[in-house]
């Protein structure tokens, strides 16, 4: 069959890698796509946001079905223009991502099904937000309501940085997904994903990981898209996943179903594992980035056919099966990154590291200019290591990393930093 993937980053040039493993499969086209995925399948110059263009390109190439890697199409309604002319879509309908474009729609949805999260108030004005700051203090975290690439949110440690967020998110730091603020509690635990497949009535477990979202070694500096991440995350036990699954997962299917708005795709809940139990931080509608770079390497199931069953509505009974084996990731980012990039310049040796054993390189902000590999975007490239232990993943992703010849770009130096640290027993 012939699919079209939708995205152009490292997490849709691991989702063509995976794709490109299955019998089913006969096309794979990639809109936009990255001179990474141009070498899996046939990258095509789509626009996206034009509904009416992808549809007829699916209907020209006897598409079967379409993946939508980011976030932008799913709340922009691609799924539903795609279902109501008969194209099979992976991914939720407009109404079904608001689990990710609104975090107030999902905040109050917590609170109507139980479901366990941080205390929280919305806002739609400056002056009532401080009010709440001040009575409540840090750390406190402020969020913008709707998307920002993973930027906006600020875990403010004091009442000024609190503050000085809601009042730039207010001012329109984050455009309109500013206009609303959600201030929440202050959770304290570790932090961790994990992926659920969904079709619409059933939600399978799919796999764990824990990214690293601050730009800086040790956790410092701002938020993000992601710096790196690994899976499995050992601190999502057989028993925390049934309670995040039971108690987390399950009732926010049977909200949405009862909402008129059936979840189907992946469903990816970011987790703070707190003393009193996981709670949920907030809700992607989508496989993360670069979450997904670690886990489907993993994969040892078909994931087009995953895909299919959930877009269905029919996935099987028995969850994916997967390695052993530990994925680390790690982000090779432009100078200045997470704030405006300094693109354009050369990266050499790819071909050097994609050659150590167990590696493989994703392609996120790239493109190719007479011969030349160039940074064109913040997140640049994404380094994979497999390995029996984190230990050894990490290695393997740093040596490749190493042999990489970039002087225009950087990455975090700790990717794994806590898995290894309990690996050698450092902490528990």
């Amino acid at each position: 069959m012939n699919v079209l993937l939708i995205g152009s980053g490292g997490r849709e040039h691991a989702i063509a890698i995976a794709l490109k493993k299955s019998p089913l499969l006969k096309r794979l086209y990639i809109a936009p796509g990255n001179p990474g995925t141009a070498r899996i399948g046939n990258n095509v110059d789509l626009d996206v946001a034009d509904h009416s263009g992808v549809i007829d390109f699916c209907r020209e190439t006897a598409i079967a079905l379409v993946v939508i890697g980011p976030e932008q199409p799913l709340i922009g309604g691609l799924v539903d223009e795609l279902e109501k002319r008969g194209v099979l879509a992976f991914g939720p309908t407009r109404a079904a991502a608001q689990l990710e474009g609104s975090k107030g729609f999902t905040k109050d949805l917590c609170r109507d099904y139980r479901i366990p999260t941080a205390r929280y108030a919305r806002f739609r004005a400056l002056e009532p937000a401080m009010h709440y700051l001040r009575e409540n203090g840090a750390p406190i975290v402020v969020k913008a309501d709707g998307l920002a690439a993973g930027k906006g949110v600020v875990v403010a440690q004091t009442l000024a940085e609190a503050e000085s967020a809601a009042q730039a998110m207010f001012a329109g730091a984050f455009g309109a997904s500013g206009a609303e603020v959600v201030i929440e509690e202050y959770l304290e635990g570790e932090e961790a994903s994990l992926f659920a497949l969904c079709d619409g009535v059933r939600a399978l477990p799919f796999a764990t990981a824990q990214d690293h979202k601050r730009v800086g070694d040790g956790d410092t500096g701002p938020n993000t898209g992601g710096m790196g991440a690994y899976s499995p995350a050992s601190v999502v036990t057989p028993e925390v996943e049934a309670r995040v699954m039971n108690e987390i997962i399950a009732p926010t299917m049977r909200a949405m179903r009862e909402r008129g708005a059936p979840f189907k795709g992946a469903l990816y809940a970011g987790l703070m594992l707190t003393r009193d139990g996981p709670k949920l931080i907030e809700y992607n509608c989508r496989f993360g980035d670069p979450e997904a770079q670690v886990i489907l390497p993993r994969l040892e199931d078909d994931l087009l056919k995953l895909m299919l069953a959930a877009a269905r509505g029919d996935l099987p009974q028995d969850r994916p099966r997967f390695s052993p084996l530990t994925a680390l990731t790690v982000v090779l980012a432009a100078k200045n990154y997470p704030g405006t990039p300094m693109t354009g310049s050369e990266i050499r040796k790819v071909e050097s590291a994609a050659a150590v054993e167990g590696v493989t390189i994703t392609h996120a902000g790239t493109r190719e200019e007479g011969g030349k590999l160039l940074a064109a975007g913040g997140r640049v490239l994404n380094v994979t290591a497999l390995g029996e232990s984190v230990a050894e993943a990490q290695a393997r992703a740093y040596a490749a990393v190493d042999l990489i010849d970039w002087p225009g770009g950087f990455c975090r130096r700790d990717i794994g930093w806590r898995e290894v640290a309990r690996e050698h027993n450092y902490i528990t």
